[in-house]
Formats: structure tokens, sequence, C-alpha cells
């Protein structure tokens, strides 16, 4: 018996695969303890390397700094999801005017690095036009550019995958190509999406922390600043932990909240009206003649 990718495995290979994956979790396992060993046998467990999260003002700063990723974080994906929308649609225009625009500025800022593209908002801008432009959005507009062309090329992508039969059938119907977008296209395609926007959304996460290095007030900087100072004994590497955890929580709480909203849209759209009533059983009706032989019944 097989399925679509590959063959269903039988008892043998089921075995083999589960003595392979105690074997591997056996393996992380020992590199985890033999790494936090390291560190134990490094002093990095020692008190006074940690004694730094138990002051007041520096709990405060951690908060400044993970308000500052969010708010870089929420207003970027928000800017990018917008950006990729409107330039996958142009790119899947009938007008040559306006598919070819869309094409050349998607191309562009999907080949710039991003950490160009900051430095080109902040120091190309203020410098090279005299248009003065502060940390966050120089952070927040070079996120969006990148990000929302690559989810551009994820929407084209996405809309082109529902089969083509779904909008010739919505345009015998004499739907417009604008309702064919929105009512048949869109709700199928955003399905299969989901995954790849949520994988998008968490690099615009993570690359916030790019953000330090136009000294932007977020988690990394915070973390490069608080590992320095000698009075707290130089805690680089309790501080990087710290940090890894906040951002570990942050991508899971965005995975959370993307797998409700997968949930909620497997259900698909509740009804609110009652259920209609199944229609009533006929008796089965005898052909004229059928089951009488030789004159009327008794």
């Amino acid at each position: 018996m097989s399925s679509v990718l590959y063959d269903i495995p039988g008892p043998a290979a089921r075995v083999r695969n589960r003595t392979l994956g105690m074997v591997g979790t056996f393996v992380v396992i020992a590199i985890i303890g033999f790494v936090l060993w390291r560190f134990y046998d490094a002093g990095q467990f020692s008190p006074r390397l940690w004694e730094w999260i138990t002051y007041i003002n520096i709990q405060y700063l951690l908060l400044d700094a993970l308000w500052a990723t969010v708010s870089a974080f929420l207003v970027a994906g928000a800017l990018s999801l917008l950006f990729g929308a409107v330039f996958a649609c142009g790119r899947l225009s009938d007008h040559r005017w306006v598919s070819a625009p869309s094409t050349l500025i998607v191309e562009l800022f999907r080949a710039v690095p991003l950490l160009i593209l900051i430095f080109i908002l902040y120091y190309g801008l203020s410098q090279g036009v005299g248009v003065d432009i502060n940390t966050f959005w120089a952070l927040v507009l070079g996120l969006m550019l990148y990000n929302g062309s690559v989810l551009a090329e994820v929407f084209r992508a996405g809309i082109n995958a529902v089969p083509r039969g779904q909008r010739e059938a919505a345009y015998a119907l004499g739907m417009r190509k604008t309702q064919v977008m929105t009512s048949v296209l869109l709700p199928q395609a955003f399905r299969s999406m989901l995954p790849t926007i949520l994988s998008q959304l968490v690099v615009v996460l993570k690359d916030t922390a790019l953000g330090f290095i136009i000294l932007y007030p977020e988690l990394l900087y915070q973390a490069r600043f608080l590992g320095s100072q000698n009075q707290l004994g130089s805690p680089i590497l309790p501080v990087a932990l710290i940090i890894a955890v906040l951002y570990i929580g942050l991508c899971l709480i965005l995975t959370g909240v993307s797998r409700l909203v997968e949930k909620r849209l497997s259900q698909g759209p509740r009804s609110g009206g009652a259920k209609p009533a199944d229609p009533e059983p006929t008796a089965p009706q005898t052909p004229s003649g059928a089951g009488f032989a030789g004159g009327a019944p008794n």
C-alpha cells in the first residue's frame, strides 16, 4: 500500500524509524547536556553573572526593549502584508503598464539585502536627499520593502495555484475580475498560503534585531549594552540566553495565533439560520399491474 508521495512503511520499517527516532533524541539530549555542562564548568551559571536580572531598572529596560521589538514587528508586519497584497495584484494585472512596474519593484527589493536597505533609508536619505528619518521608521520601512516583496511572490504563487477551472467557472457566471479575485480565488488561496505567510512573519520578527545597527533600542541592542557592563560582570551569555527565550516566546505566540486562525478557517462559515428539515419520505409507488397476475387482488 502506498500514498501519493511515499510507500507506507511496514512493520520492520516502523521499528527501524522508531529506533532511529530514539537514537536521534538521545543524541540531541546528550549534546544539550554537554553544552550545559561546559557552561557550568566555565562558570556561566554563577550567581554573580545572573544577579543583573533581579534589578528592577534592568527589568524595565528589557520590557521597553521588548515593546520596541513588538511595535516594530507589528507595524512592519502589517505594512508588509499590505505591500505584498498590492504588488501581487499589480503583477497579476492584465495591463502591462501596471504589471511591469510592479514586477520591477518586487524583483528589485527582493534582490537588495535587508541590511543595505536599512542603511540606505537611515543614512542615505538624510545625507543624500536631506530627509530626516528616525530609527523606528528606517527599520520598519526596510522590513516592509524586503519582506513585502517576498510576500508579493507568495500571494501571486498562491493565487496562481488555484485550479484554473475555478476562475473560468466564475467568469462563466458573469462575475467581474475583482469579484473573482475577492470571492473565489483569495479565500481558496489563503488557506494554502497561511503557513508560508506565518514563516515570513517570523522572519520579520527576527529581522527586527537588525535595528541595533542603527541604534534602535530593541532587544538585541539592549542585550549588547547589558552584556558589556563590567559592573555587572559582563554577562554576555546570560543576557543572550534571556533574549533568546524572549524571541522564542514571541515566535510561539505568533505560531499559536496562526494555528487558531487556520483552525477557524478550516471550520468554514457558520450558518446563522436553522438547519433545513429533511424531506419527508414518500411511499414507494407500485407500477400499474405489477405483482398481479390473472386479475384483481383478493
